[in-house]
């Protein structure tokens, strides 16, 4: 973030790649990944992935779960960090508590490297750098203006008690390269007598083959400054007493 907080509201940060394939996906390449990286992320167990496809019909839209292939995840002894390889990608997830950037930064890069010495992608489909916040407030009730500054907006003649609410907005930049999606969301409470909303960021290069690998670096430290000035613009002052900024 922007600024240091002693009790930073992130629960995930991610930074996944999609790539175009310089080759055939060879089921091999997980564990060649794994033989690599090992010595810091021993643990590991495969996900099965789900993918919810949409169909029109006569009868209207139909939807139905299909299996994808799996990912194999390589988790650290701690189980804090884990490395996903799927069939052409790559996700880093850093789970709470979060450190820095300057740490999430080389995790990224070196994992990355690894990555491309052992399946040789052609290109980038799609990147993405991703925060979730969980941000607690001891309080049953909130106005939210008050803590935030993106907010649900509720016509005066409608009831303005919100119990539950979801909203999402994409924000393109560079000249609709990229796009930030924006969400925040009533969550269940941490514990009880108290509200926890989740503040959702996710910066995503979304042209393919837009940047080149020598890019990357470029492109991740721009979408970490642009998430960091997101962030900081959708909460006010009184939401960050409760991160308790360090000095």
């Amino acid at each position: 973030m922007n600024k240091r907080y002693k009790n930073p509201p992130i629960v995930e940060a991610l930074c996944e790649f999609q790539f175009i394939p310089g080759q055939p996906w060879d089921l091999t390449i997980p564990g060649l990944i794994y033989e690599k990286i090992k010595e810091k992320f021993p643990n590991k167990k495969q996900q099965q992935m789900m993918h919810m496809q949409f169909k029109p019909t006569d009868k209207g839209l139909e939807h139905k779960l299909e299996s994808v292939p799996p990912r194999m995840q390589f988790l650290n002894k701690d189980k804090t960090i884990l490395v996903q390889v799927g069939t052409d990608l790559l996700s880093i997830n850093l789970l709470k508590p979060y450190t820095t950037w300057n740490e999430f930064r080389p995790l990224i890069l070196k994992n990355l490297r690894v990555y491309r010495n052992i399946a040789k992608p052609k290109g980038i489909k799609r990147l993405g750098l991703k925060y979730i916040n969980k941000i607690n407030i001891p309080k049953k009730t909130i106005e939210l203006t008050e803590y935030f500054k993106f907010y649900p907006y509720i016509p005066e003649e409608l009831p303005q008690i919100k119990i539950n609410f979801n909203i999402r907005v994409e924000i393109p930049y560079e000249k609709n390269r990229d796009i930030l999606l924006l969400t925040l969301a009533s969550t269940t409470p941490s514990k009880e007598g108290e509200l926890s909303i989740i503040l959702d960021l996710d910066y995503v290069m979304i042209i393919p083959e837009k940047i080149t690998f020598k890019d990357i670096i470029k492109w991740i430290d721009k979408a970490h400054h642009n998430l960091e000035n997101a962030f900081e613009e959708c909460i006010t002052d009184k939401t960050r007493i409760l991160f308790e900024e360090v000095k």
